[in-house]
């Protein structure tokens, strides 16, 4: 992000087009770590149901007893 910033700070163009390739960099960072965090959400909220699931068929497997009379 630094070399960007002293590429564009050091472009040969107006101030407006610098300005503007300067905000449209932060718009594409911002972006980049909102894209990150949702992923990062939704593998965790996955692995949090997986745990639940196998919490839930540990307990049964404990809980059933193969040589019981019905």
């Amino acid at each position: 992000m630094a070399a960007t910033a002293i590429g564009i700070f050091r472009l040969n163009a107006d101030a407006w087009v610098r300005g503007f390739l300067a905000i449209a960099v932060l718009y594409l960072v911002t972006s980049a770590f909102t894209l990150a965090k949702v992923i990062r959400d939704r593998q965790e909220a996955g692995q949090i149901a997986s745990r639940v699931d196998q919490t839930r068929m540990e307990k049964l497997l404990s809980e059933h007893d193969p040589f019981e009379k019905p």
